[in-house]
């Protein structure tokens, strides 16, 4: 998306993290998307660098393994040409030359996308859990008085 320097606000940054538990051969990455408040593309390129090393930690999952989150660094960031507001373009993807079959390929049933997805833990990958998270939640839960 081009960027235009005159009205823009907010912008769209594409965080790469990359999890990493010990004894684990096997990575989980994450492509995260955020919003990011600028008043140049400088400032958002900025903030957005900043947002991601934010995002890097080490903590101990639930079966007592390490996992550390990495900033790897920004896979896009874009402009957000429209006011914050219901039905602005947030950001878009331009293809060419797309047969039936392909844009018939990209779309999807309303029960198969993501947001009426069941929100289940994928058990077949490592578990990059926070300990003190699930101690938490555990011990709110544990203590939580009697509902009369």
């Amino acid at each position: 998306m081009a960027y235009n320097s005159e009205r823009a606000k907010w912008y769209l940054a594409e965080i790469v993290t990359e999890m990493k538990m010990a004894g684990e051969h096997e990575n989980i990455v994450h492509n995260n998307l955020i919003l990011i408040r600028a008043s140049s593309a400088e400032e958002a390129y900025e903030k957005a660098m900043a947002r991601g090393l934010e995002m890097e930690d080490t903590y101990q999952s639930p079966e007592g393994e390490t996992v550390t989150i990495l900033f790897r660094g920004l896979s896009d960031l874009n402009v957000i040409q429209d006011e914050l507001e219901d039905g602005a373009e947030i950001a878009y993807e331009e293809m060419t030359d797309l047969s039936e079959e392909d844009i018939k390929e990209m779309l999807q049933a309303k029960d198969d996308l993501g947001v009426f997805q069941p929100d289940e833990i994928d058990m077949d990958g490592p578990s990059y859990t926070s300990k003190d998270i699930v101690d938490e939640a555990l011990r709110i839960i544990n203590h939580k008085p009697e509902e009369r």
